[in-house]
């Protein structure tokens, strides 16, 4: 068994994480304003954005050393809550479907089944466990009765991953395979948006996106070819791109988040962006929480990433707060009067080892 770590190293641990944090973020502010002044652009959407996160991650830390269990739980059903009673958070005249077409959905109930997930391993009751768990399901059920079906896919993927979590005695490596899936879709975004894909898989990629999606990407391109190190200014997408200003349902945006900051803030913002993930999951890793609830949260944030890779998920306020609210959750210290309750699988004694050395 291996000995658990004190309480000076895992609050050296968390004093790192949290620096670390700190510096990301205000990186991120700092440099939206620098290129806004620039090329005029408008940074208020990424100070917005960047406020959101901290403003969640915060929130999460508080309400998980307060209730480990309770925190996620409220998480979780307000995502439902607001995915069915918000509708009209959606940019431009597609107000009838829940937070719109464009990947907020499915962003929201993904995270919201990662708390559930989350809550269902601090507890140590057998029968809340499960039921907790069956609102996980029933979230991905949720999801599909909504038409998203990338929602489904991603919430059941992060039940799955939650499930499994329990039998990975190290969270490093597992932290590592989830940062690589979210660097390979990216990846496979950029070489789309690069006219790199061959004709004939290039064809079918594109017919899958949509074209007009595909558009969007290449214009990107086009603008961090003109400007790679600055980008065009944040907020201005929307006006030097061709393939926006002839749309008329267009919100601005080139439905991916690595290709957004690619054109309006060049490869540093792509930098930061990826910088700022990079964090959350250093974060888990180095968190005081047992392996499968560092897990599960990474599991739910990767497939953020994903959906942020191929949508504009992050251009909602709620999203933001969201995923900065099952960070902090996920990696918050809960305070003595309520124990982390291990579960049963983290009994056997390749699980013992749930922080890192």
């Amino acid at each position: 068994m291996a000995a658990a770590p004190g309480p000076d190293a895992d609050g050296d641990r968390r004093s790192a994480a949290d620096a670390v944090g700190v510096a990301v973020l205000g990186a991120c502010a700092g440099w939206s304003l620098i290129t806004a002044a620039a090329h005029d652009g408008r940074p208020e959407g990424v100070l917005l954005a960047v406020l959101a996160v901290a403003a969640g991650y915060a929130a999460g830390r508080i309400g998980g050393a307060v209730a480990p269990v309770g925190a996620p739980v409220a998480a979780a059903l307000a995502g439902v809550a607001l995915t069915l009673a918000v509708p009209r958070l959606a940019p431009g005249p597609q107000i009838g479907a829940p937070l719109g077409h464009a990947g907020a959905t499915a962003a929201v109930l993904t995270l919201a089944a990662g708390a559930a997930c989350c809550a269902a391993w601090g507890t140590s009751r057998p029968a809340v466990r499960f039921a907790l768990r069956l609102l996980a399901l029933g979230i991905a059920v949720l999801a599909g009765f909504l038409g998203s079906t990338t929602g489904c896919v991603t919430c059941v993927a992060v039940l799955l991953c939650s499930l499994a979590a329990g039998r990975i005695p190290h969270r490093g490596t597992a932290l590592a395979v989830l940062a690589s899936v979210a660097a390979l879709v990216t990846g496979l975004t950029w070489s789309v948006a690069a006219r790199a894909v061959p004709s004939g898989p290039g064809g079918a990629v594109r017919e899958r996106l949509t074209p007009h999606r595909v558009d969007l990407w290449q214009d990107a391109w086009r603008l961090l070819a003109e400007e790679p190190a600055l980008g065009a200014g944040p907020g201005r997408f929307g006006e030097l791109s061709a393939t926006s200003a002839h749309s008329l349902l267009s919100d601005g945006r080139p439905h991916s988040a690595a290709l957004q900051q690619a054109a309006e803030q060049g490869i540093v913002g792509v930098v930061l962006l990826a910088a700022a993930f990079g964090w959350v999951l250093y974060a888990l890793w180095r968190g005081p929480r047992p392996t499968p609830v560092a897990l599960t949260a990474g599991a739910a944030l990767t497939a953020l990433a994903v959906i942020a890779a191929l949508g504009n998920a992050l251009s909602f306020t709620a999203v933001s707060v969201g995923a900065g609210l099952l960070a902090g959750t996920a990696t918050a210290r809960p305070l003595p009067a309520h124990p982390v309750s291990r579960a049963p699988e983290e009994s056997h004694p390749r699980n013992a080892g749930h922080a890192p050395a």
